[in-house]
């Protein structure tokens, strides 16, 4: 009887933590990035006003994002931030990570066209017989010799943590996988370690 109220408690306890771990895990996540917000901005009100409001800096954060989101979709004010991203561009330091960063960036909007990943790919990475998730970014040639045909190569960016960390690795087109994924589902896979990845996946070789 001890022992079949102890397994009853045990698995109802598990149960009970594994559906907790989620949630509480998304509350720490959301607690963490309403704090960093609120901080990047809070010290300035606190100035202003003389004490401290949380949730202000989160706010204020909010309807800044909103205000530029606004200025952004509008003829005019994209003149704007172009001239200002002109001024930036001449500090040397700036140019160089903001460019790298927009483009990243631009590359998981559905809206972006020209820098948006091509497809979601398989590639034997980083030794045989180990496979990794890719996304196809672009194509390249690589030229060893003048004498000799140049190598027709692809750009395959490989999510190594979260999904802005990674590899770009360069495949000829018969060593890349190409997936029945779609760029968005490929998202949800690097973002869930692989549990979304569905049972069954058509890879076919280019």
């Amino acid at each position: 009887m001890g022992i079949s109220i102890r397994a009853t408690f045990k698995r109802r306890f598990f149960a009970g933590l594994l559906i907790s771990i989620p949630a509480i895990i998304t509350f720490l996540i959301i607690g963490w990035f309403f704090r960093f917000v609120d901080g990047l901005m809070e010290p300035m009100f606190f100035k202003i006003l003389g004490y401290h409001v949380p949730g202000l800096g989160f706010i204020a954060a909010i309807v800044l994002v909103f205000i530029v989101g606004i200025i952004s979709t509008n003829v005019i004010g994209l003149r704007i931030i172009v001239s200002i991203e002109n001024l930036l561009f001449k500090i040397p330091l700036f140019k160089g990570i903001y460019t790298s960063v927009k483009q990243l960036v631009d590359a998981f909007s559905p809206e972006s066209k020209l820098s948006s990943f091509k497809k979601f790919v398989v590639v034997e990475y980083p030794r045989p017989g180990v496979y990794a998730y890719g996304f196809l970014t672009k194509e390249c040639i690589l030229e060893t010799r003048s004498d000799e045909p140049g190598m027709h190569l692809k750009a395959v960016y490989i999510p190594t943590n979260l999904i802005y960390f990674g590899d770009i690795a360069l495949f000829r087109d018969e060593h890349i996988y190409y997936t029945d994924i779609s760029i968005e589902e490929g998202i949800r896979i690097i973002l869930s370690g692989g549990i979304a990845t569905p049972s069954k996946v058509t890879g076919l070789r280019g």
